[in-house]
Parts: C-alpha cells; structure tokens; sequence
C-alpha cells in the first residue's frame, strides 16, 4: 500500500482512507474478503474497535497514532497480500468461544471442527471419563473438550514438536487459568517421548450446606478419599475437582504405552488426497501446515490406521469420533465397520454437510 493512498484530497490521512487503501490493496493481490481483512489488520495496528471507527472515519489520524501503528499496517498488509493467511498475522483464532494461539506449524481451527467437538460435549456429559484427541494441533480441540467438558483426563497428542508447543501455550493460558480454578501446576514428565501434564483444582460450581462445613478459611480444604477436595466458608462446603491434560509427542500411537485406555477418542486426521492439495487456495496450500492436511493418495489413510489402534487403546463401550471431508462419510464408516466397530453415525456440520463419524467399540 502506497502511504499516498492513505490521504484525503487535503493530504490528511483519514481513518477511511486507511481503510479504503488497505482494502484496495488486498483486493488488487486477490483476496477474497479484502475490505474485511483489511479492517481486522487496521483494528490491531491502531488498536481500534468498529464504534469508534464508525465516530471517526472521516476525521484525520493523529499523528502520533499515525506513527505508531502506520508501519505495522502496512507490513501487515503486505503479508496477506503475500495470501498468508490473516489468522497467522494476528496470531490467534476464535473457536468454540474461545481464542486460540495459531501459527504456521498448526491448522488454523474451522467452524467446521466445532461440530466434532459439540457432538462429544453432546454425547458424552460424563465428566468422569478420559478422552486422547489424536492430530491436536494448536490444541482447540482437546483444550475446548477440557474446558468445556471438564473431563477428568485429556490427553492430547502430535508428531509435530512445533504444534505441540503452541498446543501448550493455549493449555497454559486456557486451561490452566479457567473460571473455578483453586490452583494449578505443570510440569515436563519426559523428554523421549516428551510428555508435559497440566493440571488444575476446579471448585464444583454447586455449594453443600452443612453444620461444620468448611474450614472457616476461603480457599483452603482437604483432600477426601474420594480425590476431591472440600473447601469454603462455615456453612458451605465446595467439591474441588483435579482435573488433568497431558501434551505427548508421538507418531500416532507409537510412543504410547499399550497399557493406556480412553473412553472416548477423538481426531481431526489428515483427510485431503495428495493431488487435491494444489488445487487449495494459496492460504491453505502454501502456508498450512502440509502434514496436518495431506490423507495421502485418496485421503483415507490415517482412518485405516486409526480404525485399527484406536480399539486397542479403547475400553469396551468406548467410543471413536472423527472429522471427515464432506464426501468421505460412507468410506470412513466402511472402514470403521470392517475394523468391528458397531453403531456408527454420521453427523452434518451447519451447512448440512456430512462432518462428523462417530462409532462404539464393543468388544
């Protein structure tokens, strides 16, 4: 973006113009949602909200603000005119509520995955129970089951020791630091394989009365032979709950121990065919992470190999569910059939495409 552009006839520079300019400039390198981006680019250069924006447009930018946050908005848009995509400028990404830490080394967290993580909040509100997200990522998924679930275990696993860095940012900060949180701690267990565990004392949302109740000390309590604790005021008695996350690198399940069983498994695979990734817009294709994309020749490997290990890491009645591509429902349930799992279902996302499998192991 030419600094030119940027100015009114007067040679003042104008919240619009900046605007305008920035949108002109994405739109001429091909973006598809130019003005868009462009205002979210300009919103975290000057640090200025859409109330403002619509209170001040026309006004000239004051010059110290034009100093400080000019330059950043030009580099900025130089990049995603460049197609990087605009969540890895930022660095963050909405899901499930939630804002999430992104960068090159991690799939950027879709709309489209929040119906695999509503289905297991859905169909699964045991909050007793242990998940393994396979493929996490940046984490959204496992972070948000956590969260949003409040599972008594969720172990999150990647082959990718830059993904699984970014994956214990958002657990820190996420995680760890949630309404109801007592206290918390984590620690590195192991370098080969690396294995980093979060933990965190939650406060039960709903209080006990009784006679002697509590301590008499906010905030402090005992820990009960049931694995809670019991906190409060005289009077009133709080249940504070562990609940655990666990970050492990592996290639798939090689680095697990064959001994460790979930109730629930969940992944986000590698689904597209090889052939298919170039034809991706720019974004995807060449700033995405190509081993969080690639499913091979027909985009079905990493199901086969998931179908098969998932159920030695299972307990009996647990349960497998996958995000799939919007044509590979009837595949993936194939494969899940063959491998012996029973009552498989195929769940549509928002637009009504087919997004989510979901299968029992039985035996």
């Amino acid at each position: 973006m030419q600094q030119k552009e940027a100015y009114s006839e007067e040679g003042q520079p104008t919240w619009r113009g900046l605007l305008e300019a920035g949108s002109k400039a994405l739109s001429e390198a091909g973006v598809a949602e130019a003005e868009l981006d462009a205002w979210y680019l300009l919103a975290a250069a000057f640090g200025m909200d859409r109330v403002h924006y619509y209170m001040e447009q026309n006004q000239p930018v004051r010059k110290e603000r034009l100093e400080k946050g000019y330059g950043i908005y030009c580099e900025n848009l130089k990049k995603r005119a460049e197609r990087i995509p605009l969540q890895q400028i930022l660095g963050n990404q909405e899901f499930m509520g939630m804002e999430f830490s992104v960068n090159e080394h991690v799939l950027i967290p879709r709309q489209d995955t929040e119906t695999l993580v509503e289905t297991v909040l859905r169909e699964f509100p045991d909050p007793e129970i242990s998940v393994l997200d396979m493929c996490t990522g940046s984490g959204c998924i496992a972070v948000s089951l956590a969260v949003l679930g409040g599972y008594r275990s969720v172990t999150a696993v990647d082959i990718s020791s830059e993904a699984l860095k970014v994956a214990k940012k958002n657990a820190r900060r996420l995680f760890l630091i949630q309404r109801g949180t007592v206290r918390s701690q984590s620690f590195l267990v192991s370098d080969r394989p690396w294995r980093f565990e979060l933990k965190t004392y939650l406060a039960d949302k709903k209080a006990v009365s009784g006679a002697g109740a509590g301590s008499g000390c906010p905030g402090t309590g005992m820990l009960s032979e049931a694995g809670t604790e019991k906190a409060g005021r005289p009077g009133k008695e709080f249940e504070i709950r562990e609940r655990q996350m666990v970050l492990l690198q592996s290639n798939l399940f090689r680095d697990m121990e064959r001994s460790e069983q979930f109730d629930v498994i969940v992944s986000n695979p590698p689904y597209i065919p090889s052939a298919v990734i170039e034809k991706l817009e720019p974004e995807v294709r060449d700033h995405e992470p190509r081993i969080a994309l690639d499913g091979q020749e027909d985009g079905l490997h990493f199901y086969r190999v998931l179908a098969l290990e998932c159920s030695r890491h299972l307990r009996t009645g647990g349960a497998v569910v996958f995000e799939i591509g919007y044509d590979q429902a009837e595949a993936v349930s194939r494969i899940l059939k063959i491998a012996g799992y029973d009552t498989i279902e195929t769940i549509k996302d928002e637009a009504g495409l087919d997004r989510v499998v979901k299968a029992r192991w039985n035996k």
